[in-house]
């Protein structure tokens, strides 16, 4: 894959959309999120997705002009609708207004509906966590795991992110899809012409494959069997469920502009950790951090990022 510096690459994805129907504002975000995962290690939400991101622009399955609405329903609670466009305006909105909004009630949520691939998830609840706050963020995704013992798609690969600050480190960073890998590998796969491992995913007759195609057309290998699809119906609850936007099983492929908008979900939670624990509350959170990059071998989750 060719090498760009960071500047070139934004200018790059940046006009790539600009001429596919999305207004400059929306193509600066999402070329900042592409970017970010990119330097997060995370290549299959980074600038592979520019294909497929131009395709739905360019056909309407996302509005790359729109613009996300904020009603504030409660004073700690944010609903915002991402208008069916890319979900970075809807995210950046929420990265503004939630911080004061949790310094002063302690805790503060936001609602997102009508929205679309959220990227890293690390990287928006990492932001939190550099101005001193708690996050976690729950999103839901196009159907690629079915229930355990069910043979039919209804949870997406869903992921889960937390971030908690450090004293004069990095925050902790906890970011996972609940199946075994997160589908940006296997469309990588598909793209670099390489087999997946054993053990990722299911062809569409509900056998194991390593064909990255194959594995597209099927379903995904829960994280944890069992109790890696109680998870993932925890999250489409929350991300989808509570939002009113589109569950998994109606929500149409981040891959391809073919169909209706996914019109997915997300829910960001953002606690002030000295409204709960305190003064203190960081030196504290530090103890068990110290303790485990203490141990030869052991890193915190958020580390390499």
């Amino acid at each position: 894959m060719p090498q760009y510096s960071v500047q070139d690459a934004k200018e790059l994805i940046c006009e790539t959309l600009m001429r596919c129907k999305t207004s400059e504002t929306n193509a600066g975000l999402v070329a900042d999120a592409l970017i970010a995962a990119e330097l997060a290690g995370q290549a299959g939400h980074g600038m592979r997705r520019v294909p497929s991101y131009a395709a739905q622009a360019l056909s309407g399955k996302v509005d790359g002009s729109a613009q996300a609405k904020v009603e504030k329903t409660a004073a700690a609670t944010l609903r915002i609708d991402a208008a069916n466009g890319f979900a970075y305006p809807a995210l950046a909105l929420a990265e503004d207004l939630l911080p004061a909004m949790a310094k002063e009630c302690g805790i503060a949520i936001a609602a997102i509906h009508r929205s679309h691939h959220c990227g890293v998830a690390g990287v928006v609840v990492e932001k939190f966590a550099e101005r001193g706050l708690v996050a976690m963020l729950f999103a839901n995704t196009p159907a690629a795991m079915a229930p355990w013992g069910g043979d039919r798609a209804v949870f997406g690969t869903n992921p889960i992110a937390f971030a908690a600050p450090r004293e004069g480190a990095v925050p902790i960073v906890v970011d996972v899809s609940l199946s075994k890998v997160a589908r940006g590998k296997i469309m990588a796969a598909k793209q670099k012409g390489i087999a997946l491992e054993e053990g990722w995913a299911l062809d569409a007759d509900g056998n194991p494959t390593v064909d990255p195609a194959k594995a597209l057309n099927g379903t995904m290998v829960p994280l944890g069997d069992a109790k890696g699809t109680a998870l993932a119906l925890m999250v489409e609850l929350l991300a989808a469920g509570i939002t009113g936007a589109n569950y998994a099983a109606n929500a149409t492929s981040f891959f391809d502009g073919e169909g209706a908008p996914p019109g997915v979900g997300q829910t960001i939670l953002v606690i002030d950790p000295r409204k709960t624990g305190g003064a203190a509350v960081i030196s504290h959170i530090e103890e068990l951090a110290s303790e485990i990059e203490a141990q030869s071998g052991a890193r915190l989750p958020g580390a390499r990022r």
